[in-house]
C-alpha cells in the first residue's frame, strides 16, 4: 500500500523504530558479552534498559494513534548491527575490540538520533504534542549515550593504539607509510611525524 500522508509516513516511522529497539535489545547483550572494559560494559548494560523503556514509549505512542507496532524488521538498523557484529568478531585484542564496540554502538546511536529526530519532527507538525515530548525524550537520551560512548572512546581508543603499538613487529611502520610515534598528552594522543 502506497504511503499518501505525512500521518502515515509518521506511523510507518514510528513502526521502523520500533523494529530498530527490538533489535537493539536483541544485540546489546552480544555486545555487552564481548567487552573487556568494565566502564563499556556498565554504559551499554545501563543503556539495554533505557532501550527497553523507550521501546514502550514507541508502543504508547502507536496505541494513541491506534496502531501496532508491527514487526516489520528495519533492514538499516539490520544492516548497520550486521556490520558491527562481524567487525567485533574479526578483533581479538580485548583492548581493539573495545573500540570496534564502541564505533558501532556510536553508528546505531546515530541511525536512532536520525530517526527519532524525523518522527519527532513529524509528531509536531501534525499536532501530537505528548508524543513529540516523548519522542525528545528518547532522542536526548540517544545523545547522551553518544556522549557517553564519545568519553569511553577517549581512553579505550588510547589504549586499543598502545596495545597495537606494542604488538606490531619491530621494524614494521604506523600511519600513512612514514614512520612515526606516538606521544600522550593530558589523555590525548599525538602523533608526530
Amino acid at each position: 500500500m502506497a504511503t499518501t500522508s505525512l500521518q502515515e509516513l509518521y506511523v510507518e516511522q514510528l513502526q521502523d523504530l520500533y523494529s530498530a529497539e527490538q533489535q537493539i535489545i536483541k544485540a546489546l547483550p552480544k555486545m555487552i558479552d564481548a567487552a573487556h572494559s568494565d566502564e563499556l560494559r556498565n554504559a551499554l548494560t545501563g543503556h539495554l534498559e533505557i532501550t527497553k523503556t523507550q521501546a514502550g514509549r514507541l508502543e504508547q505512542i502507536c496505541e494513541e494513534l491506534g496502531e501496532y507496532p508491527k514487526n516489520e524488521k528495519c533492514k538499516g538498523m539490520e544492516g548497520v548491527l550486521q556490520e558491527g557484529s562481524e567487525l567485533v568478531k574479526e578483533v581479538s585484542n580485548e583492548e581493539v575490540r573495545d573500540a570496534a564496540i564502541i564505533a558501532a554502538a556510536q553508528r546505531v546511536e546515530h541511525y536512532e538520533m536520525a530517526g527519532y529526530g524525523t518522527a519527532r519532527t513529524y509528531a509536531t507538525l501534525l499536532g501530537f504534542d505528548d508524543a513529540a515530548e516523548s519522542l525528545e525524550q528518547t532522542l536526548e537520551e540517544e545523545k547522551e549515550a553518544d556522549e557517553t560512548l564519545s568519553s569511553l572512546a577517549e581512553q579505550i581508543n588510547v589504549e586499543a593504539l598502545e596495545e597495537g603499538e606494542s604488538s606490531r613487529p619491530a621494524g614494521s611502520q604506523s600511519g600513512r607509510g612514514k614512520s612515526s610515534k606516538s606521544e600522550k598528552s593530558g589523555g590525548k594522543v599525538r602523533r608526530i611525524a
